[in-house]
This record gives structure tokens, sequence and C-alpha cells, in this order.
């Protein structure tokens, strides 16, 4: 990578960071990128309201088109104080503790270098909001479709493997999952009388060891996770018995299968226990993401950059259980999703000291360049 194009997306990285957003609210990280790449490059700019994408045009009649995707989104989570002072989150509550910041400048940076190179093979760059939730790569995955696009791939960085190494799985990469809400509807009483209510204590008490007696259940093809990670019942007024409560799980799965399979296990337990004590029961689904997995021929290709590189290489032995929406990607075309370790002494994703290694751009950048001199 051109050592004047690193200087200028380290500090675009920093740049984002400085100024995360949440999924859905990607207005500014938006104006960011397309201002850099307008500055540097002149690929056209196609905005679609949330998201946009960038377009390199070669000049050959009929040259496939490879997309690259990055995520634009942040989390709220607050800012670590491990996070150097320099770049460190200026929104309260909100900070990049997945690392988009640093997808979005290596695509960036491998942008300007497709720029300056002029290969012959069209590339989209492609900036997609609401990864978090499960919302953007839906619609983002429809323009591959129209496009063409002939592969898409993908990076995601992982704090815990060693700095600059390349990670890869074949087959199922990440899986499927999605957020389970039950809500229960009975009748409040007072505390003194709480046989003159419906309470929902008894059938949110029993959910919690039923939803964990299934992980252990031989109905499931492959390994099945609920997690528990909300539980709501009235208020803490010791005169009132509620009539009201809720409990939310994350659902997961390796197999789309086993996830519809563990949602209706759920819903239809909730909805006897709730009918046999009198209470009505609803559901609600939210951040629902697909499994992602890897095309052969498109991991068959980032193994081969990562090797003439020199670069080390890992295989995960098992599906990263974090899900991820580029699954919907690759089920519109052919394409794979890499990992580059972000280093063993760095914070873990989703946590308050977790920040981006910016020694990594390069790494990311080069191994998109010899991903797309496959196509050339």
């Amino acid at each position: 990578m051109n050592s004047e194009n690193k200087d200028k997306i380290i500090s675009l990285r920093h740049l984002l960071h400085a100024n995360p957003e949440l999924s859905m609210q990607e207005i500014n990280t938006r104006h960011f990128l397309i201002d850099f790449l307008k500055k540097y490059t002149r690929l056209e700019i196609r905005e679609y309201g949330h998201w946009f994408c960038a377009l390199y045009h070669a000049p050959v009649p009929g040259a496939p088109m490879i997309a690259f995707r990055a995520d634009m989104d942040a989390l709220p989570i607050p800012e670590g104080d491990a996070v150097p002072k320099d770049h460190a989150s200026l929104h309260p509550g909100v900070s990049h503790k997945c690392g988009h910041d640093g997808h979005c400048a290596a695509l960036a940076g491998f942008a300007l270098e497709v720029w300056q190179k002029q290969p012959s093979v069209n590339v989209c760059f492609l900036f997609q909001h609401a990864e978090e939730t499960g919302q953007g790569g839906r619609e983002c995955a429809e323009f591959l479709a129209d496009a063409g696009c002939a592969a898409v791939y993908a990076v995601h960085n992982l704090s815990g493997y060693p700095e600059n190494s390349i990670i890869c799985r074949r087959g199922l990469a990440q899986c499927a999952s999605r957020g389970l809400t039950l809500y229960f509807h009975g009748r409040a009483s007072h505390a003194s009388q709480p046989e003159d209510g419906l309470s929902p204590a008894g059938v949110i008490s029993q959910m919690v060891p039923y939803s964990q007696s299934l992980l252990h259940s031989h109905i499931f093809r492959e390994k099945v996770l609920c997690t528990v990670i909300h539980i709501r019942m009235g208020e803490k007024d010791f005169g009132i018995a509620p009539g009201e409560g809720e409990i939310s799980f994350t659902i997961r799965a390796n197999l789309e299968s086993d996830l519809e399979l563990l949602e209706q296990l759920l819903r239809e337990k909730a909805a006897g226990l709730a009918a046999a004590d009198g209470l009505s029961m609803e559901y609600q689904i939210t951040d629902p993401f697909p499994e992602t997995r890897n095309h052969d021929s498109a991991i068959t290709v980032v193994e081969q950059a990562a090797k003439r590189l020199g670069k080390e290489r890992i295989l995960l032995p098992d599906p990263w259980r974090a899900s991820e929406d580029f699954g919907y990607y690759t089920k519109k075309c052919p394409g794979a999703i890499f990992y580059v370790g972000n280093g063993t002494d760095y914070a873990p994703l989703h946590s308050t000291d977790y920040d981006f290694n910016d020694r990594i751009l390069e790494t990311i950048v080069d191994m998109y360049l010899e991903i797309l001199a496959e196509y050339c």
C-alpha cells in the first residue's frame, strides 16, 4: 500500500472513531467518507438513503464487477479511558467498539489504490449502514443482484488473534441469530391479595429453565444457544402484584432451520404456560441475522491472497458465534468474509476499552488488492 494513502486512512479512521453514529443514524459518517473519496478519486458515487457505494469503471468493455463491503455503524457503549484522547468518541455513550471505523477507512484506502492503479475489472466499494441491528445487509444485498456482481468480499477485525494474521473458515462462518421478546398480559392486584390478580411471575420463572433445557436437546441438527438478556415485571412497589411482564432472549444457531425451530418451541411453551395461568401472550422479533456462509471459490481466493502476502493463516475450527448480516450478500452471489487479527493484547470487541488497531489497515488494503488481482 502507498505510504501516503496509509497516512490518509489513519487520519480518516480517527475522524470516524471520534464521530460515531448508531445504526440508521450514520449521516455524518457517510458525509466524511463521501468527501474523502471525492477529494482523492473520481469514482462514481451513488447514494441510496442510509448507505452509498463508490464505483470504479474499468477501461475494458464487459469486465466483471467485484464488490467489497464495509459497515459504518457504532454501538451504544461508552468510550473507555484506554482509547487515546486524540481520537476518542466525542459522543457520550456511543463509540466504535466493533471496529467499523477501521473497516470503512480500509475500504476507502482500497478505493484510493484502485483509482490510482486503474485495474481491468469493475469494482464496487459498498459502505453499509446498520450492521449491528441486521437491517443494512438485507437492503444492500439487493443491489448486488441488480448490479450483477460476480463476487463480494468483506473483512472483520478480531482481537485476541496475532496482529495482521488472516483468519478464515470454509462454509458456515458466523451463526444466525435474532432477538425474541415474549410479552405476558394479566391483571394487577394488591400485593396482599395476589389471588385477585393474574401475575406473569410463574410463567417467566418457568421460561428461564425451559430455555436452557433446550440447549441440551437432541432435536437440533447443530449447536444452538439461548441467552436470557432481559426480564421486566412490575416496579419496586411493595403494595402491587404486577399483571404485566416480559422476557427477552437472544437465540442463536449454526443453522437457520434450527433457529426457526428454537423460536417456535419457545413461543409454543410460552403460549401454553400463559393460557394455563389465564394470561395472554404476544411476541416480537428484533435484530434478525442470517447464517453467514462462505462460498468455497471465494474463500479459496482469500486463502491464496494471504499466502502470496506471506501472512500468518489461521483456520477457525468452529463458526464465530457473533452474527453478521453479510450472510444476506452471500445468498445473492458468491462471496466470503475473512478476519484480520487485531492483536493478542487488544481489548475484546464490544468492550469499553476496545479500539481498532491502525497497524492492520495496510494488511486489509493489501488483502483486498490481492483478492481483486484474481479477477483481473
